[in-house]
């Protein structure tokens, strides 16, 4: 019997369920744990499951801070970027899952969340925010660019950032190559669910060759 496919059209949908179709779809997500510092020199440090890489010249990244679901204002986090310009990128590894989790939750500006979650701070080189010292990989960035996506509830930023420091465990970096199995990274999915990287498997890119003689400049 053929399964058939739902047909939705977002318009017709509620914006919670449109969210939940992305998370639950776009799957696994890394995750990009930002910290930041406020005006008034407060740490700040929060998860982000929409955020992935740009390209590597410049090397250059992305994440995507939505409105707070509570009163539909902008998160600490792009407030502090706005600011300062600047931000750190800390891979998150299954060592420090929980801690991680306990930024998620909405603490009022004026709360540390590395005091919250006893996680540590450690400076960084060039930027002002400071660096997750447990994380084995960060990447210490300055504001390229927001791209603001929509208004109100629902609503988020593209925040792309320039990477221009980088710290990687001797542990984890061989032969120019982030070795998985020490890094242990995890993987956001939909709802309160997460997941390990440890079933992989290779599929080798296909190279096309044109034909002897089948130059058509």
């Amino acid at each position: 019997m053929q399964i058939k496919k739902i047909e939705l059209d977002p318009k017709d949908i509620s914006a919670q369920d449109r969210y939940k179709l992305l998370i639950g779809s776009i799957v696994p997500r890394p995750i990009g744990f930002i910290s930041t510092i406020s005006s008034d020199g407060i740490y700040n440090l929060a998860p982000f499951s929409f955020f992935n890489g740009i390209c590597s010249n410049p090397m250059a990244v992305l994440f995507c801070p939505v409105v707070r679901s509570t009163d539909g204002q902008e998160k600490d986090t792009l407030k502090n970027i706005k600011a300062n310009k600047e931000f750190v990128v800390n891979i998150v590894s299954e060592e420090f899952a929980n801690q991680m989790n306990q930024c998620s939750a909405e603490y009022p500006p004026q709360v540390d969340e590395f005091k919250e979650s006893k996680l540590t701070p450690k400076p960084s080189k060039i930027v002002k925010p400071p660096l997750v010292k447990e994380s084995k990989v960060n990447l210490e960035c300055k504001l390229f660019q927001i791209v603001k996506v929509g208004d109100g509830k629902g609503s988020g930023c593209v925040v792309i950032g320039e990477v221009v420091y980088v710290h990687v465990r001797e542990d984890v970096y061989k032969d120019g190559k982030i070795l998985l199995s020490e890094l242990k990274p995890i993987g956001r999915l939909g709802g309160t669910e997460y997941c390990r990287v440890t079933d992989t498997f290779s599929i080798q890119r296909p190279i096309i060759q044109a034909p002897v003689g089948d130059n058509k400049n």
